[in-house]
């Protein structure tokens, strides 16, 4: 990604099994204190504290601390309580492949869980090789068959495949111009998307990608797509990108009779963008805050009575480390330890809690799931559209 501002310093909780509090394990002999610390059951998070990312960090944050404190509340992970590390996934793949040895080597972590881009994972997956499992969890652009290495993440097969038809047989669109950033997860995405506009009848009449790093305003690019006047844009930008290039965009008065689909649109971008931006403008994604269900309504609950009135805003990128994590904390309690082979045994038709409910690892180390079709133009992601039990594509053995 972009050259990173120092990561933050994240406090720690502490967990004291003693019934005796912390004073009283201070007071404890060194010895027993070291096995106090060996019996925590370490989940190292990696998400976006710092880059263009960013802007998703706090909800990150507080959906994997909601995680392990239903967790722990309700016994840990076989009999050993959940400590949380916050390792920062927004900076540059080199940087957090050093982060990831220090945690294996000197933390002893015991499962890592990473809510970051596609770079960052492939750096991670070759640092991990298989030896300590590792769950990814945003939304991404499918492949990711490593060994030991298990994905929750929304596949094209379940974004694109599903919105691009819907939306151009309700809007009768056409011609499409792509716009991302330079990175892996934007250009396999449009590799997805060429097929599918191509099925539905449309072609691509333009391609852009912007590096992550430099700032842009979007004004050229926007300019070359007022010319062509295409009836659909497929944004597969991030982040900061995202809210900038669809500001530009709408400024352009391009949103009066063109339709985007962002790829990457949940509530935090959504904020930034504004509604006045916002017409014509969709995501399709496995959550959304708006998801009206007993499951959704009941993680809300928790949410917000443990973060109060100053909750990050909910979005997917963030509830997709809540599933994440407990999907760590089903697969180690049925494998019995985070043994390699026990555990990709374990994970076959393994259920675990997500935001929306219960979700199930399938034997190609991915999930099945529900797709949400959701309208900006409210300022809100209205669910205007369900696609119901959305195979993720993957033929991973």
């Amino acid at each position: 990604m972009t050259k990173r501002t120092k990561s933050l310093n994240l406090s720690r909780r502490q967990f004291v099994l003693a019934s005796g509090g912390a004073a009283a394990a201070l007071a404890s002999p060194a010895f027993i204190r070291d096995l106090k610390a060996a019996d925590e059951f370490k989940i190292a998070a990696f998400i976006a504290l710092t880059g263009p990312a960013s802007l998703f960090g706090p909800t990150q944050k507080a959906c994997a601390e909601l995680a392990v404190e239903q967790i722990n509340a309700a016994g840990g992970i076989n009999g050993r309580e959940v400590k949380l590390i916050i390792a920062d996934g927004g900076v540059a793949p080199g940087e957090a492949a050093k982060t990831a040895v220090r945690l294996m080597l000197r933390d002893k972590v015991d499962f890592f869980a990473g809510s970051h881009d596609s770079a960052v994972r492939q750096a991670l997956v070759a640092t991990f090789k298989g030896k300590t499992p590792y769950v990814y969890t945003p939304i991404y652009e499918g492949g990711e068959c490593a060994p030991n290495t298990y994905v929750v993440a929304d596949t094209p097969a379940q974004q694109i495949g599903t919105a691009i038809p819907w939306l151009y047989k309700k809007h009768g669109l056409k011609d499409c111009y792509l716009v991302g950033n330079d990175y892996v997860w934007p250009r396999v995405l449009n590799e997805h998307t060429k097929k599918a506009v191509a099925a539905a009848g449309g072609s691509i009449v333009g391609e852009e990608y912007v590096p992550l790093g430099a700032p842009n305003k979007f004004e050229e690019i926007v300019t070359r797509i007022k010319a062509k006047n295409p009836s659909f844009v497929m944004v597969t930008v991030i982040g900061a990108y995202n809210v900038v290039f669809n500001q530009t965009f709408a400024s352009f008065g391009l949103d009066e009779n063109i339709t985007r689909l962002s790829a990457l649109l949940e509530e935090n971008t959504l904020l930034g963008i504004g509604k006045d931006n916002a017409k014509g403008l969709y995501g399709c994604m496995s959550y959304f805050e708006s998801v009206a269900s007993p499951d959704s309504e009941a993680f809300k609950k928790a949410y917000l009575a443990k973060m109060g009135d100053k909750a990050p805003q909910l979005s997917l990128i963030g509830t997709d480390i809540y599933a994440g994590i407990n999907f760590a904390a089903e697969v180690t309690k049925k494998a019995g330890s985070t043994d390699a082979a026990a555990v990709a045994k374990a994970a076959v038709d393994l259920p675990f809690k997500s935001a929306v409910g219960t979700w199930v690892m399938r034997s190609n180390r991915h999930v099945d799931k529900t797709m949400y079709m959701g309208d900006a133009s409210s300022g809100k992601l209205e669910v205007v559209e369900t696609f119901k039990d959305v195979a993720s594509g993957e033929t991973c053995k």
